[in-house]
C-alpha cells in the first residue's frame, strides 16, 4: 500500500552535534521514503543550502535557537522566532503535519503545549518511550514531563499509551500495568493505590502492578508512571545497558584469545544490541497534544534523526492523535 504524502517539520538546530547530524538524517529519511517531504527549520546559512539541493526540502528560517540548559517556557516565550517555536507554529497552522527536534525536551514540550495546543479532554501531555524487549518492545510513560500527578492522569497516560501500542506498534489488545514496588494493589504511595483503583475501572487490559524489573522483561505493552519515576526508571535502564555492553567489551578484548574467539560472537551481539538500541523505536512521542510531535536524544546521530522523521511520518499516516482523541472521549476521565 502506498503512503501518503507527509510533511515533517523538522528543527535543524535540534541536538548536542545539530546541524551537522541532522541535514546526513534528513537526507537518509528522504531517500527511505518518497512521499516525505520536509519543511526545515533553522538559520538561513543552514537550511536554504540543504534545500536548494534537495527536491522535496522547504526551507523555515528561524533566527534564534533554545540551547538545552534554558529554561524551557521561558525560552519558548522569550524566543518567538526559535527553531522550536517556528516548527510549531507551522504544525499549528497545518503547513506541518509533524514536528520532530532532538533539541531541549523541556522547550519541545512547553511550545507543543502552548503553541499547538492539547486534545480535547487531555489534561497533561506525556513522553512516552519505547523500550525495546527480548519479548516485546514496551511503551513506558510518563517518562519526564510531569513530575507530580493525580491519579487520573495516569488513567489517561495509560489511555494514551495502549493508543500508541495499539495504532503504531501494532498490539492489538495492549496490556498495561501500573509500575509500582510491589504487585499488591495496597502497596506503593497514596498516588500509586489511588491510581490502580481508577485504572482498574477505567483502563482496558489493565493488569495491574508491575515492578522494574518487569518493563525489560516485556511483562506489560504499556507500564505507567509519574514523570519523575519513569525518567529515572529510563536512565537507570540506558546507564545499565551501556555499561554491560562495554564490559562486555572490555572481557572479550582483554586478551589476545579472547579477541580471537570474540570474533565468532561479534554478529549476534552486534544483532542483539541493534535490537535493544531505543532509538530505533524513533524519539519519544509527545502524547495528548493536537498533531504529531516526537522528541529526539540531545545525543542523537544520523541514524537517530531518520528514524525520528521516519516515525513521526507513521504516527501521522496511522492517525495517532485521532486514536487518542477518540480513547479519550470514551473514557470519561477529565
Amino acid at each position: 500500500m502506498a503512503h501518503e504524502t507527509v510533511t515533517i517539520a523538522v528543527d535543524a538546530m535540534g541536538g548536542d552535534r545539530a546541524p551537522d547530524v541532522v541535514l546526513p538524517g534528513v537526507a537518509a529519511a528522504l531517500e527511505a521514503d518518497p512521499e516525505l517531504v520536509v519543511s526545515l527549520v533553522g538559520p538561513e546559512e543552514v537550511v536554504e543550502p540543504f534545500a536548494a539541493a534537495n527536491e522535496r526540502v522547504t526551507p523555515l528560517l528561524a533566527s534564534q535557537t533554545i540551547a538545552m540548559d534554558e529554561h524551557p517556557a521561558q525560552a519558548v516565550r522569550q524566543k518567538p522566532d526559535s527553531s522550536i517555536v517556528v516548527g510549531c507554529k507551522a504544525l499549528r497552522d497545518g503547513t506541518a503535519d509533524a514536528f520532530f527536534s532532538a533539541g531541549s525536551t523541556g522547550a519541545c514540550m512547553a511550545a507543543a503545549t502552548l503553541v499547538v495546543g492539547r486534545v480535547r479532554g487531555v489534561l497533561r501531555p506525556a513522553i512516552a518511550a519505547v523500550v525495546p524487549a527480548p519479548a516485546r518492545p514496551v511503551v513506558l510513560l510518563d517518562i519526564g514531563a510531569n513530575a507530580d500527578c493525580k491519579p487520573e492522569h495516569l488513567v489517561q497516560f495509560a489511555l494514551m499509551g495502549a493508543a500508541y501500542a495499539r495504532t503504531v506498534l501494532g498490539v492489538s489488545e495492549p496490556s498495561v500495568g501500573l509500575l509500582n514496588i510491589g504487585e499488591e494493589a495496597t502497596k506503593g504511595s497514596s498516588l500509586a493505590q489511588a491510581a490502580h483503583a481508577m485504572m482498574r475501572e477505567r483502563v482496558r487490559g489493565f493488569i495491574g502492578n508491575v515492578e522494574g524489573r518487569d518493563i525489560p522483561a516485556g511483562a506489560a505493552d504499556v507500564v505507567v508512571t509519574d514523570g519523575f519515576t519513569g525518567n529515572v526508571a529510563l536512565k537507570l535502564m540506558e546507564g545499565l545497558s551501556s555499561v554491560l555492553f562495554a564490559e562486555i567489551k572490555s572481557a572479550m578484548t582483554s586478551t589476545r584469545i579472547r579477541t580471537l574467539a570474540a570474533a565468532v560472537l561479534k554478529r549476534p551481539l552486534r544483532d542483539m544490541r541493534r535490537r535493544l538500541d531505543p532509538d530505533a523505536y524513533g524519539g519519544a512521542p509527545l502524547l495528548g497534544v493536537r498533531r504529531p510531535v516526537l522528541i529526539g536524544h540531545g545525543s542523537s546521530g544520523p541514524e537517530a534523526i531518520a528514524a525520528g522523521i521516519a516515525a513521526s511520518a507513521m504516527a501521522v499516516r496511522l492517525s495517532l492523535v485521532d486514536a487518542i482523541e477518540a480513547d479519550i472521549a470514551a473514557s470519561g476521565v477529565a
